[in-house]
């Protein structure tokens, strides 16, 4: 075990697991959204720009979690505060921005946070 890390190198790779098979449910689950809000007659789009905050403190993790919401479709991410203590993420439907936050938080952040040294 490195003496950097938090988990056990079976831990940590176990989590990257999880982290893909998170990550493509997550992306079809919001491709589907997308394209019914892309299809739909009246679409019920609210875009907003949320304030996520970190719980990660690598740059590493920071910079992984950045490039998943970005890959994510209806979501972007815009800028890490400078103090890196929160993610600035345009979403296509901003109605539920505690919803937005707590899903980014337990669907991505804690599976990172397992995974980053």
């Amino acid at each position: 075990m490195n003496q950097k890390s938090k988990h056990p190198w079976h831990i940590r790779l176990r989590a990257c697991g999880r982290l893909a098979v998170i990550f493509l449910r997550e992306l079809a689950l919001s491709s589907w959204a997308v394209a019914s809000a892309a299809f739909a007659r009246k679409p019920r789009v609210a875009p907003a720009i949320i304030a996520v905050p970190l719980r990660l403190r690598s740059e590493m993790g920071i910079a992984t979690l950045a490039n998943l919401v970005s890959l994510t479709p209806g979501t972007t991410s815009l800028h890490v505060s400078d103090d890196r203590q929160t993610l600035y993420v345009h979403c296509l439907d901003g109605s539920d921005p505690a919803g937005l936050i707590a899903g980014i938080q337990r669907s991505f952040e804690d599976v990172i946070l397992e995974i980053e040294p």
